[in-house]
């Protein structure tokens, strides 16, 4: 494998690495960087660490970081963003991801031929990539974000928040097919994705790789609660996150509540809302906030739950929870991706009702615990470990350079 000099970039932070994006990406640049060159650009906002980002990819040619803070998806700042995006083209997280300092930076470097092949990182950073220069661009999308917007609109109750995202999914539309139309290559992280893509952007050129897991860090330790102990992970401040759990509290606990009165539940993420403590407060759910590390809580877990409504890309999350070799059950649309057989790695369960009665019979039966748990411990040793994952994604790297030309 040829030696290549990669310009990757990422808007929205990288350090620390509290979010499944920014963890994927964080060990695949650092596999790359291994036998590769490869150079960051990215942004950070008051709560990221530049400093600690360098310090964690030191085998990169350089890591860059331009200050620069977007508001977040709270009802309030959705709708100041998406009025400043009105007149523009560019969908609310593409218009306020727009870095010019990162953009001409980037191409700088692409126009002093310092660069072979250029990788843009989630499709809100693409407003800042160098598609039509004279190196190629792989474009990484780790959801299919016009999916996650429509079923936002979906679930939605209010009805001029539902219009405004209708209009908005379908923006976002737009710039996804665009993305991909003027890619050398996109990557996504499922088979699901891709068909979704290809769909989108006929002609395109789409491939998937799947997510990994850190199998040495995420490792079963022989702790067995038996106290009917349920535990969910993930950002509280990404909605469809905080949407499930909401929904789970009100239709699915008190289910599995009745048939297995002792069972808990622990919220696990960082940002959690007042609406969400609220509920939390009510049920008698624990709420942690953010967490140095979330192997604590998911070594006291009896069973996982991803209760997701909506959402796209692949569940980080349920990997983990997997590599450690504990119980999963969840929504369609919460292992959507995976490469997963239900019955055998997890359990699927999209209603309410099914969903309790799954959670419930797994509180009572330790052996069918244990046999779902050491499966898909199984799978993602043999298949997923990070190591592999990022093999196959510099292959299709030095494909897209030996295909020679630009985007």
């Amino acid at each position: 494998m040829r030696q290549m000099r990669i310009l990757w970039l990422k808007v929205g932070g990288l350090w620390p690495p509290h979010t499944g994006g920014r963890l994927r990406t964080l060990h695949i640049i650092s596999e790359l960087a291994k036998t590769h060159r490869v150079t960051v650009m990215t942004t950070h906002g008051p709560a990221d660490d530049p400093d600690g980002l360098s310090a964690r990819l030191e085998h990169c040619e350089r890591v860059t970081s331009f200050c620069h803070a977007a508001p977040k998806h709270t009802s309030a700042g959705f709708v100041r963003a998406l009025a400043g995006s009105w007149l523009s083209p560019l969908p609310v997280d593409l218009w306020k991801w727009q870095v010019p300092a990162l953009r001409e930076a980037a191409e700088r470097m692409v126009s002093a031929g310092q660069v072979d092949l250029c990788v843009g990182d989630f499709l809100y950073t693409t407003p800042n990539v160098p598609f039509g220069g004279p190196v190629p661009v792989v474009f990484f999308d780790h959801n299919v974000e016009h999916v996650i917007w429509k079923r936002l609109s979906q679930v939605e109750r209010r009805p001029w928040r539902r219009a405004l995202l209708e209009m908005e999914w379908r923006k976002v539309r737009r710039a996804e097919a665009r993305a991909c139309a003027r890619a050398r290559l996109t990557i996504a992280v499922s088979e699901i994705d891709r068909a979704l893509l290809a769909q989108l952007a006929p002609g395109a050129a789409i491939c998937s790789i799947p997510t990994g897991v850190d199998t040495a860090l995420f490792a079963p330790n022989g702790s067995r609660s038996g106290s009917a102990s349920l535990v969910f992970v993930g950002s509280m401040d990404w909605y469809p996150n905080e949407d499930g759990i909401l929904h789970f509290i009100e239709a699915t606990l008190p289910g599995i509540r009745r048939r297995v009165p002792a069972a808990s539940l622990t919220v696990v993420g960082r940002d959690p809302s007042p609406r969400l403590r609220s509920a939390a407060a009510d049920a008698g759910v624990r709420v942690t906030g953010t967490v140095e590390d979330v192997r604590p809580y998911l070594s006291e877990a009896d069973v996982v739950v991803v209760p997701l409504r909506v959402g796209g890309g692949t569940r980080l999350k349920i990997f983990e929870a997997l590599a450690m070799g504990k119980p999963v059950v969840a929504t369609g649309v919460g292992a959507e991706g995976l490469p997963l057989v239900s019955g055998t790695h997890y359990l699927r369960r999209d209603e309410p009702d099914e969903f309790a009665s799954a959670v419930a019979s797994l509180l009572e039966d330790p052996d069918r615990r244990r046999a779902l748990g050491g499966a898909g411990r199984r799978l993602v040793e043999e298949k997923f470990a990070w190591p592999q994952v990022a093999r196959e994604f510099a292959a299709r790297l030095e494909a897209a350079v030996a295909a020679g030309g630009a985007s």
